[in-house]
This record gives C-alpha cells, structure tokens and sequence, in this order.
C-alpha cells in the first residue's frame, strides 16, 4: 500500500491514496485556512468511524434498523504528557434495540482495526532521499 503526500500550498498537505484525495488543513489559530480536518481530528475520526462500520455491520446482519443510532466519541487527555489518555466510545443505541444484542454490539465495536493498530502499534522507518 502506498500513499502520495504532497503539500498544496500554504498549511495543507494532502494524501493520495487510490483514487482518493484526503485532504488537510490547519485551523486558522494554527496558521491555516480551516478549510479541511486538520491531520490530527482525521486520526481521531477514524477511530470512531472505524467503530461505526463494525457496529453498522453488526446490525445490517442482523437486519437491525440503525435509524437514530449514534456513537459519541469523547477524549480524555493525560495531563503529564498532553497526549490522549483514554478514548471513550458509547454506542447510542436506538429503541426498540433487542437487549439481547447489547453486549455482542459493544464486541463489535471493538474489532475495530484502528484500534487494533492502537493496541499493536507499528513501528516507524522515516528517510530522506
């Protein structure tokens, strides 16, 4: 797999990836134009919408209707290192979800494989030609 990272101008840098574009910006305080997620709130997103595919999945099996269902994703930073500390996930489930799925939901939320990468991280070769 390989990516092409490139830099438009000004604070953005963008990805190639296939025949996709992601593209970045920083926030204006950090100099940016604000005109795409900064890099950062990308990682942040995939981890809770790396959930919501495995939950999605879960339910379409299922034939669980997921009209009004929701993840919160809420942070938690470690002081000392101002790094996140603790990331939570809640499952915002709708009514009428069977009970007896509750727990095998919140097991398919974990497969998620960003976090898996979390838990396993890889490790980093950067070079300069």
């Amino acid at each position: 797999m390989e990516m092409k990272i490139h830099f438009p101008g000004g604070k953005k840098v963008y990805a190639d990836y296939g025949q996709h574009t992601i593209e970045t910006d920083q926030p204006v305080r950090g100099g940016g134009e604000d005109s795409a997620p900064a890099p950062f709130d990308l990682f942040l997103a995939s981890m809770g919408t790396c959930a919501g595919i495995y939950v999605l999945g879960f339910c379409q099996q299922r034939g669980i209707n997921t009209e009004g269902m929701t993840i919160t994703q809420s942070l938690e930073f470690n002081p000392t290192t101002r790094l996140v500390g603790q990331v939570n996930l809640e499952i915002n489930l709708p009514e009428g979800f069977p009970d007896k799925y509750k727990s095998a939901i919140i097991n398919a939320a974990n497969l998620c494989a960003v976090k898996k990468h979390l838990a396993n991280p890889p490790t980093f070769n950067v070079t300069a030609e």
